[in-house]
């Protein structure tokens, strides 16, 4: 039960979002925060959060081949608006959760191997957070990528 409940995060959807379930079944930009306390008599969860009225919460388990399955689904995303618009990926910086890595995947390099895998021989680099930032949102368990762009034919070098 421990090792079950520590695995288990709360997703908050904002309620100035669009509705939950939009893609991926959580919505585009689904919020993970930790479970700090539960009273099951009272039916209180304690999150590492403020909730904002209206918003929408469902219970998330941390999934090494989910995760790594979504960042293939992002980066082949990416890859092919590239190439849609006659672009070619410059280099790359990818910013990951201290809570993932090697351990949460085990194996080191895990998500810079599904990058690449996807994006080719790409200059990156990255590092590991304590929250990763996008838009206007700071948020947990995730990873972020950023890749530098240039017109494919415009004296870029492609890889």
């Amino acid at each position: 039960v421990a090792e079950a409940l520590a695995n288990t995060l709360v997703g908050l959807h904002p309620a100035a979002d669009a509705a939950p379930g939009a893609e991926h079944g959580f919505g585009a930009d689904m919020l993970v925060r930790n479970i700090i306390g539960m009273d099951p008599g009272a039916g209180v969860v304690a999150i590492a959060d403020e909730v904002e009225q209206g918003a929408s919460l469902v219970f998330c388990r941390r999934d090494a081949a989910a995760a790594l399955a979504d960042l293939r689904h992002v980066a082949l995303e990416i890859r092919d608006a590239l190439r849609a618009g006659g672009q070619i990926a410059l280099g790359a910086i990818y910013v990951s959760c201290s809570g993932r890595g090697e351990r949460h995947f085990g194996t080191p390099a895990a998500e810079s191997g599904v990058i690449r895998d996807v994006l080719g021989d790409v200059p990156m680099v990255g590092f590991f957070a304590g929250g990763e930032i996008a838009r206007d949102r700071l948020y947990g368990y995730t990873g972020v990528l950023t890749v530098f762009t240039a017109t494919a034919g415009a004296g870029a070098v492609p890889r």
